[in-house]
C-alpha cells in the first residue's frame, strides 16, 4: 500500500472540479451511471449550479423525471445513477427503499485499524479473523448547532445507521488502513462518522476535513453498485476503479 506520504504526491488537487465532461461508465436506453469525481455537487447547490445533476440536465434534454436516483457527498466520488424517464426512475428508487441495492464504498483510515483493535482484544487467530469484519449500529441525527455535522443519537430524533465493515489490507501500513463499507442504510455522512466515532472505529477517514484532518482529498469512493434493471429485471454491475 502506498505511504500517506505518497498517496499525497500522487493524488489531484482539492479545488473545484468542472463536471463539463461527465465520466459516463454506462448507458442504455432508461439508465445513465457516472462516476463523480470528489469536490463536485451531485445537485446544485444555494451558489453553486455546477453539479452532476446540471451537466445531466444539459446532456440529456428530453429526459423526463428527477434523474438523479441517489446522491453522494460533495466530497466523495464514485458511481452515481441516473434514470431517463419517471416509470424508470421510480422502479429504481423502490430498489433503494426496499434496500435491495447493493453497494460498497472503498475508504483510506488515518491510521491501523487492525493494531487498534488487536490492543483491545486476545491476540489468536479466531479474533484476528473476526476483527477483520464488523458491523457498526450507531443512529444518527443532524448536530443543528454545528452544521453540517452529524451526531451520534439514541434519542427521539435519532434515525437508524447500520454499516457493515471488511479490512481488506494486511495491516503492515502503520499510517492508514484500506477498508470497504457496505451501508445498509443511507444516512447524510454515515460512513465517515462511523468510521470518526469512538463506538464506531475509532479512527476518521483520511483527508475528513469535518470529523477527521483536511488533506488532498477525502478519500472515500462509491466504487460497487448492483441493481435489477429496470427492464430486463436482470441483476447488473457498475464499477469505477479506486482513485487513491
Amino acid at each position: 500500500m502506498l505511504s500517506k506520504k505518497r498517496r499525497r504526491q500522487q493524488q489531484e488537487d482539492s479545488g473545484k472540479q468542472s463536471t463539463s465532461v461527465l465520466s459516463i461508465v454506462y448507458e442504455d436506453d432508461w439508465l445513465v451511471v457516472v462516476n463523480k469525481p470528489h469536490n463536485v455537487l451531485s445537485v446544485p447547490g444555494r451558489n453553486i449550479q455546477d453539479s452532476i445533476y446540471t451537466e445531466l440536465k444539459n446532456q440529456y434534454p428530453n429526459a423526463t423525471g428527477p434523474l438523479l436516483v441517489h446522491r453522494l457527498d460533495y466530497s466523495t466520488s464514485g458511481l452515481l445513477l441516473a434514470t431517463k424517464d419517471s416509470n424508470t426512475h421510480k422502479h429504481v428508487q423502490a430498489q433503494f427503499i426496499q434496500r435491495t441495492v447493493k453497494k460498497r464504498y472503498t475508504a483510506l483510515l488515518e491510521g491501523n485499524l487492525l493494531i487498534q483493535k488487536s490492543n483491545h482484544t486476545s491476540n489468536n487467530i479466531n479474533t484476528n479473523m473476526m476483527m477483520m469484519k464488523g458491523t457498526i449500529d450507531l443512529p444518527l441525527a443532524g448536530d443543528y448547532l454545528n452544521r453540517p455535522m452529524q451526531k451520534v443519537d439514541r434519542g427521539p430524533e435519532g434515525k437508524p445507521a447500520v454499516t457493515h465493515y471488511e479490512i481488506i489490507d494486511d495491516g503492515r501500513e502503520e499510517d492508514s488502513t484500506r477498508i470497504h463499507f457496505y451501508p445498509v442504510t443511507g444516512r447524510t455522512h454515515q460512513l465517515r462518522v462511523h468510521a470518526s466515532h469512538p463506538e464506531g472505529l475509532g479512527i476518521a477517514i483520511v483527508g475528513d476535513d469535518i470529523y477527521g484532518q483536511r488533506d488532498e482529498r477525502l478519500c472515500l469512493h462509491a466504487g460497487f453498485l448492483q441493481i435489477d434493471h429496470p427492464k430486463t429485471g436482470k441483476r447488473i454491475t457498475f464499477t469505477a476503479p479506486i482513485p487513491f
